[in-house]
Formats: C-alpha cells, structure tokens, sequence
C-alpha cells in the first residue's frame, strides 16, 4: 500500500480546481486515489495526477451545473471568494455557511 500524505482540506471547506472553472464544497476525503481504472485513463496522460495523494468528493458548480466532482490534492487550492456554493445536495449535508466553509450536520459526524 502506498504511504499516506495529509489531507490538505478537510470536509466542509470550499475549494476551487487549479485548472479548470469550478469550484466546491468537500463532502468526503480519500486519503489516497480510489475510484475506477476507467476514470483514471481517461484522464490525458500529461495531466493525469499522482495516485498517492488525498482525494476530494466534491459536491461541484461552474457557471453551466452542478455536479458531484472527484479531484486530487495537487489540483486543489482553497477558495478565496468567501461565497457560498450553489449545489441541491449541501442542504442535505451541511448546516451553515461561515467564514468559507460549512458544518456538517451533527447527524453526519462521527
């Protein structure tokens, strides 16, 4: 099994894509890849990330959607914008909304 590096976010907190125009809250954290071989592949080659690294679930919007979104570490950062994200799933999940990042309902924490 390979080593586990440190989640850099933690559940709650809202972050945006390096490279791409979408921005979320984490619901969920993976401490290294674990989803399909098919998604993967699919990603191009030159910008396919490491394996060994925290995995973000996403619970995802850009200007067009919102969307459930699975994203490595390296491609990460926090979200500066101090806004809310607009997704149908968070009211479900989360409570409220301060200082960038949401709490998660008590019925959720273990």
């Amino acid at each position: 099994m390979p080593p586990v590096a440190t989640a850099r976010f933690g559940i709650g907190e809202v972050v945006r894509h390096r490279l791409f125009a979408f921005r979320g809250v984490v619901f969920d954290i993976d401490p290294v890849f674990a989803n399909s071989e098919e998604w993967y592949d699919a990603i191009p080659e030159d910008v396919r990330p490491r394996r060994d690294q925290p995995f973000y679930h996403l619970l995802a919007e850009n200007a067009e959607s919102s969307y459930i979104a699975y994203v490595s570490q390296q491609n990460l950062e926090r979200d500066e914008t101090d806004e809310p994200v607009d997704h149908p799933a968070i009211e479900g999940l989360f409570d409220d909304f301060n200082d960038g990042r949401y709490e998660l309902r008590r019925e959720h924490r273990h």
